[in-house]
């Protein structure tokens, strides 16, 4: 079993930036892919970023490619989104994912552990 906990949501204004952060407990971290994804108010959860267990990995969703960047520690068990130039089409709940399998994928299935959320709202 792995726990995940986010932090770091809150209220921005649009082109403005956060930084999440995603820690894990429980079971070993290792060899296991991670995947921010986000539900809009009123919308389905979409995936936004992922990154691999250890090659370096990353993929993003073409509305966050050149804003967002996912990171990880493996070391500290946490995974970062940092998030720049908001917009309010980004507002929504942020949810972190984890999947036993190293390979990282965009289809929320396919993950086992999920977070409970953090809220962000970017306001126009």
């Amino acid at each position: 079993q792995v726990q995940l906990v986010e932090s770091g949501g809150g209220l921005v204004q649009a082109g403005g930036s956060l930084r999440l952060s995603c820690a894990a407990s429980g079971s070993t971290f290792s060899r296991k892919a991670m995947g921010w994804f986000r539900q809009p108010p009123g919308k389905e959860r979409e995936f936004v970023a992922g990154s691999s267990w250890n090659d370096g990995f990353t993929t993003y969703a073409d509305f966050v490619k050149g804003r967002f960047t996912i990171s990880r520690d493996n070391a500290k068990k946490t995974v970062y989104l940092q998030m720049n130039s908001l917009k309010v089409e980004d507002t929504a709940v942020y949810y972190c994912a984890a999947r036993e399998s190293w390979v990282v994928v965009s289809t929320s299935s396919q993950y086992n552990y999920w977070g409970q959320g953090t809220q962000v709202t970017v306001s126009s």
